[in-house]
């Protein structure tokens, strides 16, 4: 098909739907097209999943001619959490469907079936949603180099909430390793409100030299948010501490009434329980249209309830940061935001999953549980105001995934530890991993390092004329059962047995 043909094609997709590709969308095509990687900077819901969609479907569109068959794995799209994978799977079928394109798409996460994964390991579909983790598991494999063959991009979706925690530096090893096997590899971006700009383009595409050169394009302007917050009918009254609010219940049932759905976010999974039960017991006839929404929940559950949110039939949904990131719930009309915003870009990304279409209005409603949060929302209001978002800084060096990521490369054809020193320094996170620390990550993965040395079990690679490998199955079986990162100690809540946190 030709150049003209192509673009032709996509244009009148937009069309049928009443829209205008925006100039920052056309731009990456370009980009794409010319070869660039880059960072998409844009508000929620403004476009920037079709920024990074429409370039490789234009590119297949020109190169296509007789070719039959479903094509094999050209686009790998890295989702930070498994429940945004089918969103997201849904928003790229659009177009792919409609413009008659011979690509199968699938997801690849913890949720996936096991009949779809014996499926994948035999030939992987040529557009993938994954995790940072199940890409892990598939760079462990052995014939990982031909896996990724013919792989055309990478995009990383919400690059802003991996890039500054080890799942972050976890991606940043895993795109390092696929620009080896495919050094023409593009990779795109897709971020919103973060303040360091060039400081996340660099972790998303190395510092390896000119090889890799990546642009930063900004979205259409900041999409209109409007910040209000519920004041309590007697201030004297309201209590100096504490965090759940319910004495805020009657106003949060006023507002949720003003509109169709509503979203009411909370800071922990115990809060999201409460007030669920709260809202239940002050409005009873809800029942059945309310609904609750965290991590831990099983996947049924928190399918339905994400169903439910797109299709409308929910009036209220309880939640935790789960539905903090998201491709549309666009029927969501009203966010109300219980406690602290915890800062200016959480508020700004919870603010998002209202109106979230590009030129809709986003409202965040916050509803304080304790005197001084006023000032916090105040605070968060005048920061939004002023363009001030936070920074989210790169993790540096963290050896405990650079020692997972090499029982990974070992497994998955194994490698020549100058070559993969070299590799690794190409990412930001490692650009100043000292000789020494390289020696300890190698002596611990091969020996266990001095503590551990006396013990086989900790010997997890062995090298064979200059090449590590894993030849021990039981030590491949247990690396692919725990690839991940530990979960900070920001994020675990302790118990004692006699009930105290």
């Amino acid at each position: 098909m030709s150049t003209q043909a192509a673009w032709a094609r996509v244009e009148a997709w937009f069309r049928e739907r009443r829209w205008e590709p925006f100039a920052f969308q056309r731009e990456v095509w370009d980009a794409y097209l010319a070869g660039e990687s880059g960072l998409i900077h844009a508000a929620t819901g403004t476009g920037k999943t079709l920024a990074a969609w429409m370039g490789p479907l234009l590119e297949w569109m020109m190169e296509d001619s007789v070719r039959k068959g479903t094509p094999p794995l050209r686009v790998l799209w890295i989702t930070p959490l498994r429940a945004l994978a089918g969103d997201t799977a849904e928003a790229l079928a659009a177009p792919l469907e409609a413009l008659g394109l011979p690509w199968a798409l699938e997801t690849r996460t913890g949720d996936t079936a096991n009949a779809v994964r014996a499926r994948q390991r035999r030939r992987l579909p040529t557009a993938l949603i994954t995790t940072p983790e199940s890409l892990s598991l598939l760079l462990s494999r052995s014939d990982a180099r031909d896996l990724f063959h013919d792989l055309r991009l990478v995009v990383v979706d919400e690059w802003h909430e991996l890039m500054g925690s080890k799942r972050g530096v976890q991606t940043e090893l895993a795109l390092a390793r696929l620009r080896t096997f495919r050094p023409a590899l593009r990779t795109w971006g897709l971020s919103a409100t973060i303040g360091n700009l060039e400081e996340a383009r660099q972790a998303l595409l190395g510092v390896g030299g000119s090889q890799h050169p990546g642009r930063i394009i900004q979205g259409e302007e900041p999409k209109q948010v409007v910040v209000d917050a519920l004041i309590p009918p007697v201030i004297e009254r309201f209590p100096w501490a504490g965090h759940l609010g319910t004495q805020m219940l009657p106003q949060v049932v006023e507002a949720i009434e003003e509109g169709e759905s509503a979203i009411v976010f909370t800071n922990t999974r115990s809060q999201t329980e409460i007030w669920y039960q709260a809202l239940l017991e002050a409005r009873p006839d809800w029942a059945g249209t309310i609904a609750l929404h965290h991590g831990s929940l099983d996947r049924k559950t928190r399918d339905w309830v994400e169903a439910g949110l797109r299709a409308g039939t929910l009036r209220c949904v309880v939640a935790t940061s789960s539905l903090d990131l998201g491709v549309d719930f666009a029927p969501v009309d009203r966010v109300l935001q219980i406690g602290s915003p915890k800062g200016v870009a959480r508020l700004l990304q919870r603010a998002g999953r209202s109106g979230h279409r590009p030129g809709a209005v986003s409202r965040v409603t916050c509803v304080p549980t304790q005197v001084l949060e006023l000032v916090e929302i105040a605070a968060a209001r005048d920061g939004i105001e002023a363009g001030a978002v936070e920074s989210r800084f790169p993790v540096e060096r963290p050896l405990d995934v650079l020692v997972q990521h090499l029982v990974t490369v070992a497994m998955g054809g194994g490698f020549r530890p100058e070559e993969l020193l070299a590799e690794v320094r190409s990412t930001r996170a490692y650009a100043e991993l000292r000789d020494d620390e390289w020696a300890w990550a190698l002596d611990f993965v091969s020996y266990g390092g001095e503590a551990l040395r006396a013990y086989p079990e900790y010997s997890r690679i062995v090298r064979n004329d200059g090449v590590y490998t894993v030849e021990d199955a039981g030590v491949a079986r247990r690396h692919r059962m725990a690839i991940g990162t530990i979960t900070s100690d920001a994020h675990i809540t302790v118990q004692y047995l006699r009930g105290a946190d």
